[in-house]
């Protein structure tokens, strides 16, 4: 009897203690939570479609981890400002921003650094595009037949797409968007504008020459329903940008070993898919002039 008594003691027991495992909630953990806490965490901008940016970024994540010797992933944001806060939260520690995304990432993140550029990115430009219904023919001289046009830019927070454009526009007509364009959009990416301008949707847009130089050259655009009718001057565009507290956690040498690394990128599949030919050293200061012109346009606060 003592020892059935037991048996059953140990049986109730042992029920008691798993039901309370299983009544208890399941924790949602964060990525930081779950992944090591040393691994190294990179996003990017979404500029084009997020498949294409998946597949981009998986493969600079593998050549990052075996050049650095520590786990590296990347994450991918929705949309511009995401990747902005996700660098302010540490949610990643570094990240492919256009030109104006990385001076408000950097503005928000004291210490951290533009540590490299593509080659090209020191002359980036963007291409005013229309639809062939808009009956506007390419010119070298800035096209103001595009006043009273429907318009679209990219996102509002792309250099390429919305703040140099806007800057040009404004020098060369005199007015702001809102006033000049019969109805102004914001497609949230270059693929989206080229689509939005090839459709007849809008009349006119503003888009990256990097996208739209690949996808012409993939077959996925119809020269006779949309054109570029105009190139902006040069300006300074995508850099990589990274937290200035890296060093605290992967060691001392770590961003100058990181810098190395996305400077000694030579794969050329992986180069193609940004598309760049390589990557050079950058620093803050060559983007002093997209914070003066975000500044001008009123897009950033001078006193912030």
């Amino acid at each position: 009897m003592r020892i059935q008594l037991l048996r059953n003691i140990a049986a109730l027991t042992l029920l008691f203690i798993t039901s309370i495992s299983s009544a208890s909630p399941s924790v949602s953990h964060t990525p930081a939570d779950t992944e090591n806490a040393k691994t190294f965490v990179f996003s990017a901008i979404p500029d084009q479609d997020e498949a294409n940016l998946q597949e981009r970024f998986d493969k600079v994540a593998v050549y990052l981890q075996a050049q650095l010797g520590v786990d590296v992933r990347y994450i991918p944001v929705k949309s511009y400002a995401a990747a902005v806060t996700a660098f302010r939260n540490n949610q990643v520690q570094l990240a492919w921003f256009g030109g104006l995304s990385g001076v408000q990432a950097r503005r928000l993140v004291p210490g951290s650094q533009a540590v490299a550029q593509g080659t090209e990115d020191p002359f980036f430009t963007s291409y005013i595009i229309a639809h062939s219904s808009s009956g506007i023919e390419p010119n070298d001289s800035f096209p103001a037949a595009i006043t009273g046009k429907t318009f679209t830019f990219g996102s509002k927070g792309s250099t390429s797409g919305r703040l140099m454009p806007e800057f040009f526009i404004r020098e060369n007509l005199g007015d702001t968007p809102d006033k000049l364009f019969s109805k102004v959009g914001y497609s949230g990416d270059h693929s989206r504008t080229i689509a939005l301008v090839q459709s007849g949707a809008y009349q006119v847009g503003a888009v990256n020459y990097k996208v739209w130089d690949k996808q012409l050259a993939a077959g996925k655009i119809d020269s006779d329903k949309v054109k570029v009718i105009w190139r902006t001057p040069s300006y300074p565009d995508y850099q990589w940008t990274l937290r200035g507290d890296v060093n605290d956690s992967w060691g001392p040498d770590f961003q100058t070993r990181l810098t190395e690394a996305l400077v000694g990128m030579d794969d050329p599949d992986l180069l193609a898919s940004f598309p760049r030919s390589g990557f050079i050293a950058a620093d803050n200061k060559l983007y002093q002039p997209i914070l003066d012109t975000a500044i001008s346009v009123g897009i950033i606060d001078a006193g912030k």
